[in-house]
């Protein structure tokens, strides 16, 4: 399963970087303070542990300021990839009351009419999210804070559930992975158990959250006998632990896969791992992106005469999702200061077209100005900026020809030249072709005769 595991973890591209992020994590913990109102008080985490004493934080409450003992190591895990430079990712901290899992399916996982005494006592839930991160993790912590040298309270962190992949940005089209990595350590002593040695069965379940309500797109089940709702839309997930000690601390996988993906799957998803009375639950925002493609008419040359404005300029922006965010610039490039400048004119868009794909398209118009003689040569480009595109967006070019104040510029008349000399020679070989074949036809009806 080890094996599986790493060859999983390659497959994803799950490069490990070491991250120099602070030990101490700022917290707010959240509580109902009635009336429908949460008050909310500061509280933070230090999740690394040292020889070294832990800081003095005396605006913080010993129960809110806590010392995280993580056996399974998947705190450490999540932040190994954390960028060095990015902020911290915002933290929120409440109780936790642990309770069975109210889906059917899932009725295995808790066969006892009630919850063990070795669940009782205060649990806490902490959720962190960020652009490179989202995380929830269970944590137990003890019923006294440590005196000396500084009131902190130690908790362990017995559940947590975390993805590298918290807005994942998909091509239409094309396959949608999401990672999520969970670990589990037992409370109970070996000792004072009598359950069978090793990873407990789980229960996994991914919803896409759609009007307020959770859309249940696959349910698994590993370790239990039990049968579970069909998988929606050919989601797959590579659901298992990752391992097999007999007593513990444990990880496993539950990445998931979507194909396919349209921009009707985009939205928030929801990933929820379940253990007997505990359920650790992470969000995740998915947006389906497809790049435009731009095309500019008349291409790929434009004239007009000194004094007098170009034809109208038409940019096609097609097939591209979502139709937020799509901006349009007119550039003009060359000319007789020979640099770019942003083109003059009238300029407008067209309304949305909708594709059975979910696509859309659009056109933008430009009526250039009246142009010189000194610009003969001179670029107009349509410069298209989409969130699905490189910072420099994508354009298309149309060149600009000026003919001269008394008729075309020398260049012009060579072309016109040259164009009308073939032209002459090619009708003058076909009228010989077409006389030579005249000829041959009367030739040969006479023989006949």
């Amino acid at each position: 399963m080890k094996r599986l595991s790493l060859l999983l973890a390659v497959a994803l591209g799950l490069a490990v970087t070491v991250s120099a992020r602070s030990a101490v994590i700022e917290c707010w913990f959240v509580e109902d303070a009635g009336g429908g109102k949460l008050a909310k008080k500061p509280a933070a985490l230090l999740l690394r542990q040292g020889a070294e004493s832990p800081p003095p934080r005396p605006d913080l409450a010993p129960e809110r300021y806590l010392k995280v003992h993580d056996p399974a190591g998947a705190l450490q895990a999540a932040f190994r990839r954390y960028p060095r430079d990015a902020p911290a990712p915002r933290c929120e901290m409440s109780l936790y009351v642990p309770l069975p899992a109210s889906a059917k399916w899932l009725s295995g996982l808790t066969p006892e009419q009630s919850c063990p005494r070795a669940l009782d006592g205060t649990w806490l839930m902490v959720s962190m999210s960020s652009p490179f991160l989202s995380l929830s993790s269970l944590l137990r912590p003890q019923s006294e804070p440590l005196p000396e040298p500084a009131l902190i309270t130690m908790a362990t962190a017995v559940l947590t559930v975390f993805t590298h992949t918290p807005t994942p940005r998909i091509r239409m089209g094309q396959d949608a992975l999401l990672d999520l990595s969970f670990a589990y350590v037992p409370l109970t002593p070996k000792a004072a158990t009598s359950l069978v040695p090793g990873p407990p069965p789980f229960g996994l379940e991914w919803r896409r959250q759609h009007l307020g309500k959770g859309h249940l797109l696959l349910a698994v089940t590993p370790g239990l006998n039990g049968q579970v709702p069909a998988a929606q839309e050919g989601s797959v997930a590579f659901a298992a632990w990752d391992d097999d000690e007999p007593w513990g601390p444990w990880t496993g996988n539950g990445t998931f896969w979507l194909p396919a993906v349209q921009p009707s799957q985009e939205g928030t998803y929801l990933a929820t791992v379940h253990l007997p009375y505990l359920q650790g639950q992470i969000t995740l925002e998915l947006a389906v992106q497809k790049p435009p493609k731009v095309a500019l008419t008349p291409a790929p040359l434009v004239w007009a005469a000194p004094g007098e404005a170009p034809p109208e300029l038409l940019c096609l922006v097609s097939h591209f999702y979502p139709s937020q965010g799509l901006e349009v610039e007119w550039e003009l490039r060359g000319g007789p200061e020979s640099r770019f400048q942003k083109a003059e004119g009238q300029r407008w868009l067209s309304a949305l077209r909708h594709h059975s794909d979910g696509s859309v398209s659009l056109s933008a118009h430009l009526q250039p100005p009246p142009v010189t003689s000194e610009q003969h040569g001179a670029r107009y480009a349509c410069r298209v900026h989409h969130p699905s595109l490189p910072g420099l967006g994508r354009s298309a070019e149309v060149t600009l020809q000026v003919a001269g104040l008394s008729g075309p510029s020398l260049e012009d008349g060579i072309g016109l030249f040259l164009s009308a000399f073939l032209l002459l020679g090619l009708l003058k070989a076909l009228s010989w072709a077409a006389a030579y074949l005249l000829a041959t036809q009367n030739s040969t009806e006479k023989k006949t005769e």
